[in-house]
């Protein structure tokens, strides 16, 4: 691979992202806290292990400084999905990058022409939405803003084929493709379970063998997060039901908090 990433995130999106880049050298993490930059390397080692040989965690240098990333070629923005937190993030990227570099946003429902703007390198700007989990999801969603360049297109796509992803340039519509249609789906699988009272297994076992779906709609929400799911519902426009609105506010969170609209002794086993 051609280009040195320079990752600014250290959650599952940026890890993931990292450990699908180290068959080559050179690129670099930076994370917020010590604690977090800590969590990254565990995170990495561990995925360049299930992908086993040619993929080294070693070929990925983790920083806190956020400096650091002048040296990247191609600068990933992967940190929580908030318009404001993003904006300001690339903001930063835009004063430090060089000047050939390209800047991304992994967001999955904002616009990316908006966060281009933040960046002041729409020229140079692409939203590169890879799925979770990084290493076994093929698919990129690249989304453009007006004033891409071909040179940018170019190298995005051929970023997505050097980490051996699937890349299909989409409209900069909230939600691009995927999400767009997915949602809707998963809101509508939660208002049929509170209608018929089908406990959630029931749901996905239906969708899974009926469907030939990997995960059932229930599960798949509570992997993704409900309040990672709610703001993805809202930024769509989707019907997002109140009842998941409630266990945000409860704190109760999918996969990640032990309990969601699966039980917690579901996530104990």
């Amino acid at each position: 691979m051609q280009e040195k990433l320079g990752i600014a995130g250290s959650g599952a999106i940026a890890t993931g992202l990292a450990a699908c880049a180290t068959k080559t050298p050179g690129h670099l993490l930076w994370a917020r806290s010590d604690a977090s930059a800590a969590r990254a390397a565990k995170a990495i080692a561990k995925a360049c292990e299930r992908l086993g040989d040619g993929f080294d965690a070693a070929n990925v240098t983790i920083t806190t400084d956020l400096q650091a990333l002048a040296n990247a070629t191609f600068l990933v923005e992967a940190i929580a999905e908030d318009a404001a937190l993003k904006s300001e993030l690339l903001g930063s990227l835009g004063e430090l990058a060089a000047a050939d570099a390209v800047i991304s946003t992994t967001t999955s429902s904002l616009s990316v022409s908006e966060l281009a703007a933040a960046s002041g390198r729409a020229d140079r700007f692409v939203g590169l939405h890879v799925f979770n989990p990084v290493p076994r999801m093929k698919l990129v969603e690249l989304a453009y803003p007006d004033g891409a360049t071909a040179a940018t297109r170019e190298r995005a796509t051929a970023l997505c084929v050097a980490l051996e992803k699937q890349p299909v340039d989409v409209p900069d519509l909230a939600g691009f493709v995927v999400n767009r249609l997915l949602f809707p789906y998963l809101f509508s699988a939660v208002d049929f379970m509170e209608r018929t009272g089908l406990p959630p297994a029931s749901i996905d076992t239906c969708m899974q063998l009926g469907a030939a779906h990997p995960m059932g709609p229930i599960a798949l929400l509570d992997y993704i997060g409900l309040d990672v799911s709610v703001a993805i519902g809202d930024a769509i426009g989707a019907d997002v039901p109140q009842s998941l609105r409630d266990l945000c506010a409860d704190g109760v969170l999918g996969r990640k908090t032990g309990r969601g609209l699966y039980p917690p002794e579901f996530y104990a086993r």
